[in-house]
């Protein structure tokens, strides 16, 4: 690999540090968030001495609340808070976990309404509150994560098994029908030209560079487009 693509290649490594820290950053920031607001639904509950095993319950926030449903708030708002400060993987998956139980929580009860089993004093806007947050944290803990196409430089394709390099050479290599992954040196010239791009769109490229990734404009196949390069100091 010549030292541009390798300079490319360090800058495509940054890239997926950043990446990285933002992903991080959003799954540990809406953990912490929702913990949060778990928990002040929780302590107005406690303040207002509710009972313990009352299936009525009283307004709390226009919810209704008893007891065990503050209990069971405190539990769950600590369970987010500890998984966002453990880190944004952590809270990724936990935020998956309990968002799940949220929407299984709020169709579960919506049987139990005004009845004995009715043991969370649930009441039509529980459920429905219940549902938007175990929507709320299944989308921001699937976010970045689980999505139709993660980008080359994600950091959960390494997860995966996929270095950043090597997924922008695996989408060269699909594109046009062509199996690239049999050519060493096409899979080669894929993954350097994939960072070369990058590099120029992202400003941080030398001219020489610049110019080499611009003599490639004039070929649309992508799979044209990796032999040229790979053949260009040939």
């Amino acid at each position: 690999m010549s030292a541009r693509t390798t300079t490319a290649a360090t800058g495509g490594s940054e890239t997926a540090e950043i990446s990285r820290t933002r992903l991080d950053r959003i799954h540990r920031t809406g953990s912490v968030v929702i913990g949060l607001g778990l928990w002040v639904f929780a302590v107005l509950g406690f303040v207002q001495r509710l009972d313990f095993f009352s299936t009525m319950g009283e307004p709390v926030l226009g919810l209704s609340s008893n007891g065990l449903l503050s209990v069971v708030s405190v539990m769950s708002g600590a369970i987010l808070i500890v998984a966002g400060v453990c880190g944004g993987r952590t809270a990724s998956t936990i935020e998956m976990v309990v968002g799940a139980l949220f929407l299984l929580s709020g169709l579960a009860n919506v049987l139990v309404l005004d009845s004995a089993l009715n043991l969370l004093a649930f009441r039509m806007p529980n459920v429905i509150f219940s549902l938007i947050v175990g929507g709320l944290l299944l989308c921001v803990g699937a976010y970045g994560r689980f999505t139709g196409r993660l980008p080359a430089d994600n950091p959960y394709n390494v997860e995966r098994g996929r270095s950043p390099e090597d997924a922008e050479g695996g989408e060269f290599a699909r594109i046009g029908g062509n199996d690239l992954d049999n050519s060493t040196s096409d899979q080669v010239a894929a993954t350097e030209l994939a960072a070369a791009e990058r590099a120029v769109a992202e400003h941080r490229a030398d001219p020489e560079l610049v110019a080499a990734v611009r003599r490639l404009d004039a070929i649309r196949r992508p799979e044209d487009r990796i032999h040229a390069w790979a053949e260009r100091n040939r």
